[in-house]
């Protein structure tokens, strides 16, 4: 497939445990659940998807440089690197790929150290606090900026 019609998913550290940590923040789906849920939405419009999860910085580092080599726009709960990483945002910048930051919780809602994020600014769509389907609705508006459909 081209460039033009992929998108990666990263998921940041801890949301392996999805399903079973904090279920009553974060729910009872799972990764895999996110995974196929974003796959769906994105096939539905001719789009294919690269995961990747991670609780290692960097690894999600590398996956968001070698994205623009191939990669049409990044789809991001970046998790708790969210509130603490300038590098992650940097690397996000740097691709100058459109940028969808997902959050599962509202973490506007929840305690202060979470309401700032290093990514707001590098994201042309921002989807918090939906949950799970939370990830279907990033993937639609990113989709739609790429595609011309729309501009924010």
């Amino acid at each position: 497939m081209t460039t033009e019609r992929r998108i990666l998913l990263v998921n940041g550290p801890n949301l392996n445990l999805l399903g079973t940590r904090e279920p009553e923040v974060y729910g009872h789906g799972t990764l895999a659940d996110v995974e196929q849920l974003v796959r769906e939405t994105a096939a539905a419009s001719g789009f294919e998807v690269r995961s990747v999860q991670s609780n290692h910085e960097g690894v999600l580092i590398d996956a968001i440089h070698a994205a623009r080599e191939d990669c049409a726009g990044i789809v991001i709960n970046p998790a708790g690197l969210t509130h603490t990483s300038v590098v992650l945002r940097d690397a996000l910048s740097g691709v100058a790929l459109p940028v969808a930051e997902v959050h599962i919780s509202d973490v506007y809602a929840r305690e202060e150290f979470r309401h700032h994020s290093y990514v707001r600014d590098v994201a042309v769509v921002h989807v918090i606090g939906e949950g799970i389907p939370g990830y279907a609705a990033a993937v639609n508006r990113l989709i739609a900026v790429i595609t011309g459909q729309t501009t924010s």
